[in-house]
């Protein structure tokens, strides 16, 4: 299944997560992996504090168990990481999904 994935880290901590995400990523746990990731240049939504650099990744992931591995030793240096639930839509078949999920 596939995750939108924002981390959000203080500045302060940015060199810590960093370190411990490049670990984690040098060779992550069997049933996941990073198909694309990005900084932000700007606060990409409200409420974000200043000196705060948020991360956004699409992530595909078999278990719970893997988004664990990934998630926890970047959450012990300092981010907060929200995962979001993908759903793919074939481009222009959005409304082909609608009707199938109406039932």
């Amino acid at each position: 299944m596939k995750f939108l994935t924002f981390t959000v880290t203080d500045m302060a901590k940015v060199p810590e997560v960093a370190q411990v995400s490049d670990k984690v990523w040098a060779s992550p746990p069997p049933g996941i992996k990073v198909e694309a990731n990005y900084v932000c240049l700007s606060p990409p939504f409200p409420g974000v504090s200043p000196n705060t650099l948020v991360s956004i990744a699409i992530v595909d992931a078999e278990s719970a168990e893997a988004i664990a591995a990934t998630s926890y030793p970047m959450m012990l240096a300092g981010a907060n990481i929200h995962r979001v639930p993908l759903l793919e839509l074939p481009v222009g078949g959005a409304a082909k999904v609608e009707k199938k999920y109406r039932g």
